[in-house]
């Protein structure tokens, strides 16, 4: 069920959560896993996609469905997914950004591991960490996206 939970996260993104200027995508807590809100650093191709999205008077999804006012639907998704690559699932990418981000970065464990969303630390660590290291999170994600730009 974590797999399906991520990807509404995605699949339920409206244009009010995205502020371009600043480069900040914010999944309201509701949405998250954790039940906490999530900021997201953007890189520079991820805003040129954004931006080259149609808004629809008629649906604030980014990621509309067929059906006026709605979503794209998780298995939409899904098959699109299968027919980039087979095999190819929406959770997927998070386990090969981790291990692309642990295997060939210096970037620290705990940054990767805030970029997934994930709870660092224990509780006691937790009462003390009150950031959320957005800008060394931003460095990653410029990194991430320049390397899946990248041609093999």
């Amino acid at each position: 069920m974590s797999y399906f939970r991520r990807l509404l996260e995605a699949i339920y993104a409206v244009w009010p959560e995205f502020d371009l200027e600043a480069r900040i995508w914010t999944v309201p807590g509701d949405r998250m896993k954790s039940g906490r809100p999530h900021r997201v650093p953007l890189s520079d191709r991820c805003i040129a996609i954004l931006e080259s999205l149609p808004r629809l008077a008629a649906c604030e999804y980014v990621f509309p469905g067929a059906r006026p006012g709605k979503s794209l639907s998780n298995m939409a998704l899904l098959e699109l997914m299968r027919g980039l690559r087979p095999g190819f699932v929406p959770h997927g990418c998070r386990s090969s950004f981790k291990d692309w981000a642990t295997e060939t970065t210096d970037h620290a464990r705990d940054i990767v591991e805030a970029a997934l969303a994930h709870i660092v630390g224990d509780k006691v660590e937790a009462a003390y960490r009150r950031g959320d290291a957005l800008e060394k999170r931003r460095a990653l994600m410029v990194d991430w996206a320049t390397f899946c730009g990248e041609k093999s």
